[in-house]
C-alpha cells in the first residue's frame, strides 16, 4: 500500500517556500481572531479532544461532511485512534497522524502507510484554512475518485498567506472559487488554499492552536517524523 502524503504541485511548493512558516497565532490582528471565531462556529456541534504531550487540540466536526464525522467519531469511541502518533510535521504547512502501524513504531521506522482498511467517499468543499482537520489520501494516479483515508488526518499549521501567492493560487482556482470572507480569512489567519478542492476538510480547531505550532516545530528526521514521539489520546466530547 501506498504511503498516505500530501503531494503537492511545483506551485504548491512555491507556496510553501515562500510563506511565513511559523503560523504562530500571536501575530493574527483583532480581526483574524474574529474570523476564526466565526469560523469555527459555523459547523455542527460534535467536539473532539486530541490530548497530546504537548497540550490539548479541540476539533470541531462539520455536520457537511457526514461520513467523515461519523467515522472520525467512530474510530475515537473505539479507541483507534489512542497511542497513534503525530507522524509527519511540516512546519508552515500541517501535523498528520492516525496511522495505526504508528503504535509502538521503533525509531526511524517509515510510517504513513496503515489504515483500518477501507477509505471514505469525498466530502470536499471547505477550505484550507489554518486549524483545518482534513484527511489524508494516496494520490490522484491511484486513487481518481479522491477517497480519503479512513483514519489518517492531518491539520493546517500554515500562517497568513501573502497576498500575491493567494492571487497565484485564485488564478489557478478561478475567479469565483472564493467568497471574498475567505480571502480575507487565508490573508489574516492563514492556511494553505493549494489543496482546496482536492482533500475533504472535515473539522476545525477550535482551542489548542497553539499546541499545534508547538507540534509542527519540533525536531524531526528527513522523513519529518519527529525525533521524540509524540502520541494522541482522542475523546468525544460531544456529538
Amino acid at each position: 500500500m501506498k504511503k498516505l502524503l500530501l503531494f503537492f504541485s511545483l506551485a504548491q511548493i512555491i507556496l510553501l517556500m515562500g510563506c511565513s512558516g511559523n503560523g504562530q497565532a500571536d501575530g493574527t490582528t483583532n480581526a483574524a481572531a474574529d474570523n476564526t471565531a466565526a469560523v469555527a462556529s459555523a459547523s455542527g456541534e460534535a467536539m473532539v479532544l486530541i490530548e497530546t504531550s504537548l497540550g490539548n487540540i479541540k476539533v470541531k466536526l462539520y455536520d457537511s461532511t457526514p461520513e467523515h464525522k461519523k467515522n472520525f467519531l467512530k474510530l475515537a469511541k473505539e479507541g483507534f485512534l489512542d497511542s497513534t502518533l503525530f507522524h509527519r510535521v511540516i512546519p508552515g504547512f500541517m501535523i498528520q497522524g492516525g496511522d495505526p502501524d504508528s503504535k509502538r513504531a521503533m525509531p526511524g521506522q517509515p510510517l504513513g502507510a496503515g489504515g483500518p482498511g477501507y477509505t471514505l467517499p469525498a466530502e470536499i468543499g471547505a477550505k484550507h484554512f489554518r486549524g483545518a482537520l482534513s484527511a489524508a489520501r494516496q494520490p490522484d494516479q491511484v486513487n481518481p475518485e479522491k477517497r480519503s483515508s479512513g483514519s489518517q488526518f492531518y491539520i493546517v499549521q500554515n500562517g497568513p498567506v501573502p497576498q500575491e501567492q493567494l492571487n497565484q493560487i485564485i488564478q489557478m482556482k478561478g475567479p469565483n472559487f472564493y467568497t471574498p470572507e475567505e480571502i480575507d480569512y487565508y490573508l489574516k489567519v492563514g492556511g494553505y488554499p493549494p489543496l482546496d478542492g482536492d482533500y475533504t476538510v472535515f473539522g476545525q480547531v477550535v482551542e489548542g492552536l497553539d499546541v499545534v505550532d508547538k507540534i509542527a516545530n519540533v525536531q524531526r528526521d528527513p522523513r519529518d517524523r519527529p525525533l521524540q514521539d509524540i502520541s494522541m489520546k482522542v475523546k468525544v466530547l460531544s456529538e
